[in-house]
């Protein structure tokens, strides 16, 4: 008898994701459909909690990671959370990252296959949860997108490792550089999915595509897609440790507070000012960040600057 304790859905009092298991089916719903399915530090969690459990349940063969509605798959981190709580105190960020690469390598060594069922929108952090996945299968209206340089982040969290690898070195780095986004139809064309289908068709095909992989040796299985992982965790594990470092210490930056202020306030960041070097001040008592340069005093705290 195993030692690893499995739940049924009901018994978890997650907030915010829906968890389900049916048909050695398992899947996990990001349900924040009021912020287009963007995770914060607790979705993280709820996230990891719930692919263990999947791990460890044996009645489970294949794990199906979507979003709530069809407006979004997923937009990646909660940028109102970053500006709340991160841009003050990046040191806070380096733990929210080792939370994040936790989930990702929860995905990679699950030994059982992860299907990205894309519902709607995919960008940032929500990307690099579809790269992560085994397969994907999307509704012909998603669009995806990578947007690290138009809001003040790099995508180091498994984008520009992965990226490469699957559509070669010149489309990955349109897709990092420009942050346009790409069809559903340019996607499958380019293999950042394995199947399109009209929305009202999404969900059979992802059951169709689960069944198949329900028919299959699971321990052939898994070693086949820890096999399969070579190239993913020779980049992952080469650059996260960097990742993780130079994203902490940049969040403190002027280039992440203007791109997430300008998330939050709804506006387009002014890309021309960062550029001019137009430098301000950082208050070493309370944290502070972009204090105009002519200030003596942070209208935060009140201390000398």
């Amino acid at each position: 008898m195993t030692k690893f304790k499995v739940k049924k859905p009901e018994e978890y009092s997650f907030n915010d994701i829906l968890f389900n298991k049916s048909d050695f089916i398992g899947t996990i719903t990001i349900n924040r459909p009021q912020a287009y399915n963007a995770y914060t530090l607790n979705t993280l969690y709820e996230m990891i909690e719930a692919i263990e459990d999947l791990i460890w349940d044996d009645n489970i063969a294949v794990i199906v990671i979507t979003g709530s509605g069809d407006k979004a798959f997923s937009t990646g981190g909660d940028v109102k959370e970053y500006a709340s709580d991160y841009i003050t105190h990046p040191e806070e960020f380096w733990k929210w990252m080792g939370i994040f690469t936790r989930f990702h390598d929860l995905i990679r060594n699950s030994g059982k296959p992860v299907i990205a069922r894309l519902n709607g929108m995919v960008a940032g952090g929500g990307n690099e949860i579809n790269l992560s996945c085994d397969l994907a299968i999307a509704a012909e209206h998603v669009t995806i997108r990578q947007v690290g340089t138009s809001v003040g982040s790099v995508a180091a969290g498994g984008a520009t490792q992965f990226l490469p690898l699957f559509l070669g070195d010149r489309r990955a780095r349109e897709m990092l550089l420009l942050n346009e986004p790409v069809s559903a139809e340019k996607a499958l064309e380019w293999g950042l999915v394995n199947y399109v289908v009209p929305a009202e068709e999404l969900d059979s095909k992802v059951n169709e595509i689960a069944q198949k992989l329900v028919d299959k040796f699971p321990e052939c299985t898994r070693y086949t897609k820890q096999q399969l992982n070579f190239w993913r965790d020779f980049a992952w594990n080469m650059t996260i440790g960097h990742a993780k470092e130079w994203l902490t210490l940049h969040f403190g930056s002027e280039e992440t507070y203007e791109g997430m202020q300008g998330f939050v306030e709804k506006r387009k960041p002014d890309y021309i000012k960062i550029r001019k070097g137009i430098n301000t001040l950082q208050c070493l008592n309370c944290g502070s960040n972009n204090i105009p340069k002519e200030y003596k005093y942070c209208g935060n705290c009140g201390n000398k600057l």
